[in-house]
């Protein structure tokens, strides 16, 4: 291994070694106290430290970087507290996840170290992201993302770097190629000879290095890091390394043939840095002992501490409340001049009002921009805001709900347009794993709101029509608005903007322009998780929410009906105050939804209803809901597809019980 000195001062070189040598040291540590049981996981980095020790050395502090199992260096370059890095691995309080999540699954903010999670391709959408903010700013920052040999199979990989391009966004892809993705070889992961010819297929500049080697490493990322600042642009940086140990401990290394770990023992980066230094008479073996009891009394000392730390107590309170970041709601009351507009110039509007007060806002999502979307909500916008503001993207959904948890994590606001609720499927994972899930796990919102055209009644078919809130209603951490109205989708919209949590919401495509009512002019805002009586009555009750509205709203009326309509309006937080209250009051009650029958969130009202409300209840609950199928294509296959028909029967049904 040949180590170019170029113009490293002595004490520069020194430093190097120590943060080399500090994750080494802490690993075999490690590997003693699993053995023990005091930590139940482990993976293993070694032979792979000076990857994550010469870049991270190599960046500014104030630089985010998105690291993986192996890049314990990371971390203690950054200098984060040893004792709180043992708190995380044992599942302590002090832990940056609070035991919720284990060894490196976890970010901290003030170190600029954004947490992994295991779908490990989705990371690299987050750089994206904070790369765009970094771009935005104008700072001259660059964001560096770790990545392994078996993630860059993976779609977000292919999304995150193809984004990333067409930006010109200022992001190092560092892929530490090991040989093997778990236990399957390169050779049966990609065609390719090696990963910098990937680089191609993205019209980006890549490059190779010995990952073994720290100061090649620290070299390469010093130098692409100076170019950057000056021609912003993504750059593939393949490091050739070699996995030591297993995956993990517990998957072993039969997989392994002998000769490769003979082959790579001899390249061990820590042992060949260490001999090149003496080499040099930098280092001589006393001072290399001074170095490694300095390290040895830091880790004794913070496995001390974190030790002495009692073992967690679950507070369910505490629990509950880490889900979603703080949000104090303030009331905006609407001015008393008002205008008639149809719901999709409402959202329209407040979109427009939004950009207008949030000056950190970006609008993401296919076509946005001088198309104005394909329903036409963000016609206009780009140029009164600009494109660096209205922003189309590529057919990446899964890079851009990525993308907009890196831009929230980098201090901005996101909103990203999903074309057709159904296309959300691409950028599932994101948007239930990392949006939802980050604040509890290490204390870092996500400020997106996702745009869902959704619902049937147009004559879409199975992939443009289908109705799927109840998907993520299930996902806690996640918000769910679902307007039935021009007022209301324009006073819930503008409230998440504001709100700092994750908020999906819901825009029936059949009620964009079908609905037009008088709605106020300028900034107002509505609470989420306020239902709204539609109609009020004695007779029976309707809980429903977006077209089942005005589906329960003309029959009642059209029939003479004496009922409580009920337009739950937030399906996360639901009012569940409202709820029972309407059923105690009518004794009788249908839930209505668009969505399927089994599954749809009906049966979750319909079972709450039941249990707080039996002694109240005059007849069973009975829920009514689209068939158990695909959305059909043909009107009238659509028209017995959808509830709206066997609603009458129901209520006449349930009014003669």
């Amino acid at each position: 291994m040949n180590f170019d000195r170029q113009i490293f001062t002595d004490k520069q070189l020194v430093d190097l070694y120590s943060a080399l040598l500090k994750p080494r040291m802490i690993e075999e540590k490690m590997l003693i106290l699993l053995r023990q049981g005091k930590i139940s996981k482990w993976f293993s980095g070694i032979g792979q430290e000076a990857i994550s020790v010469g870049a991270t050395e190599a960046a500014s502090e104030d630089e985010f970087m998105l690291p993986m199992h192996r890049n314990l260096g990371v971390f203690t370059s950054r200098g984060i507290e040893l004792h709180r890095l043992f708190a995380q691995f044992q599942g302590k309080a002090s832990g940056f996840t609070k035991g919720r999540d284990r060894s490196f699954h976890f970010g901290s903010s003030e170190h600029h170290i954004v947490g992994m999670i295991s779908h490990l391709g989705s990371q690299l959408g987050v750089a994206d992201g904070i790369a765009l903010a970094n771009q935005l700013k104008e700072n001259k920052k660059v964001t560096i993302a770790f990545t392994g040999d078996g993630a860059t199979s993976q779609g977000d990989f292919h999304e995150s770097l193809n984004v990333a391009a067409v930006w010109n966004l200022p992001v190092i892809f560092i892929i530490e190629n090991n040989g093997y993705g778990l236990s399957t070889p390169s050779a049966e992961q990609f065609r390719c000879k090696q990963f910098i010819d990937k680089g191609i297929g993205y019209g980006m500049e890549a490059h190779q290095v010995d990952g073994n080697n720290i100061l090649e490493v620290y070299q390469k990322v010093s130098e692409l890091k100076e170019s950057m600042k000056w021609n912003q642009r993504p750059i593939l940086l393949e490091c050739i390394t070699f996995r030591m140990r297993g995956h993990e401990e517990a998957s072993g290394t039969k997989y392994v043939p002998d000769e490769l770990f003979e082959e790579w023992s001899v390249k061990d980066p820590v042992v060949n840095f260490e001999n090149f230094l003496i080499g040099q008479n930098v280092l001589n073996a006393s001072g290399i002992d001074a170095i490694r009891s300095t390290i040895k009394a830091e880790i004794e000392l913070g496995l001390e501490k974190a030790y002495a730390e009692p073992s967690i107590q679950a507070s369910t309170e505490t629990e509950l409340k880490d889900v979603y970041a703080d949000f104090e709601y303030t009331a905006v009351s609407p001015a008393a001049e008002v205008k008639e507009m149809r719901m999709i110039d409402s959202i329209a509007d407040a979109i427009d009002l939004a950009m207008a007060n949030h000056h950190n806002l970006i609008l993401m999502g296919q076509d946005i921009a001088e198309y104005g979307g394909v329903f036409k909500a963000t016609d206009g916008l780009v140029t009164k805001y600009g494109k660096s503001r209205v922003r189309n993207t590529p057919l990446c959904e899964a890079a851009i709900v990525g993308s907009a948890l890196g831009l929230s994590i980098n201090g901005f606001k996101a909103m990203m347009e999903m074309q057709f609720a159904d296309f959300v499927t691409e950028g599932f994972n994101q948007i239930g794993n990392n949006l939802a899930k980050i604040h509890w796990r290490w204390g870092q919102n996500a400020d997106v709101v996702v745009r869902m055209p959704t619902g049937a009644g147009v004559a879409a078919g199975p992939f443009h029509s289908q109705s799927n809130e109840a998907w993520f209603a299930h996902i806690p951490g996640l918000r769910i608005v679902y307007p039935s109205n021009p007022y209301d989708a324009k006073g819930l919209l503008l409230t998440a903007f504001e709100d700092p949590n994750p908020v999906m919401v819901f825009e029936h495509k059949a009620l964009y322009r079908s609905t037009t009512e008088e709605v106020p002019v300028g900034y107002y805002n509505l609470p989420f998780g306020q239902a709204k009586l539609v109609t009020e009555g004695t007779q029976l009750s309707i809980i429903t929410y977006g077209m089942g509205v005005h589906w329960a709203k003309n029959l009642v009326e059209e029939k003479g009906i004496s009922a409580d309509v009920l337009d739950l309006r937030t399906l996360v937080p639901l009012d569940w105050d409202s709820v029972f209250k309407s059923a105690k009051k009518t004794g009788k009650v249908i839930v209505l939804h668009e969505d399927t029958l089994f599954g749809g969130i009906g049966g979750e009202l319909a079972s709450e209803i039941a249990e707080h409300c039996f002694e109240y209840l005059d007849a069973p609950v009975k829920r009514v809901a689209s068939l158990d199928t695909a959305v059909p294509f043909h009107p009238d296959l659509e028209t017995n597809f959808l509830p709206q028909l066997r609603l009458e029967k129901v209520v006449e049904e349930l009014l003669a019980y």
